[in-house]
C-alpha cells in the first residue's frame, strides 16, 4: 500500500519520516524506533502519537513510500467485576 510521507531532509534527502497520510488520515511520527537498509530501499519502524507502530519502506530509486507493516497499540480496557457484598470485611 502506497503512502504519502513528509520527511526531514538533512544532508541526505528524505532522512527520516515526520508524518504520513494513510487512508485519508494524517499521522504524526513521534519516534523513529529503528531503521535498516537493503539494496535500493530504506525501512523505518515508527511510533505514532496514538501509540501505533508502522513499518514504512522508501524505495530510493523510484522515490516511493509504502506501508510494510502495522501493529496497533495495546489498548487496555478495565472492567470491574460487580461486588458480591456492599460492605466487605476488612482484611486483618
Amino acid at each position: 500500500m502506497f503512502v504519502e510521507v513528509t520527511c526531514y531532509s538533512g544532508f541526505r534527502g528524505d532522512e527520516r519520516p515526520l508524518r504520513f497520510v494513510l487512508a485519508g488520515r494524517r499521522l504524526e511520527v513521534s519516534l523513529v524506533e529503528d531503521r535498516w537498509y537493503s539494496p535500493g530501499a530504506a525501512f523505518f519502524r515508527v511510533l505514532t502519537a496514538e501509540g501505533d507502530r508502522y513499518v514504512l519502506r522508501h524505495d530510493e530509486g523510484q522515490d516511493v513510500w509504502s506501508l510494510e507493516g502495522f501493529r496497533a497499540a495495546g489498548r487496555l480496557e478495565t472492567r470491574l467485576a460487580p461486588q458480591e457484598r456492599e460492605d466487605p470485611e476488612p482484611i486483618q
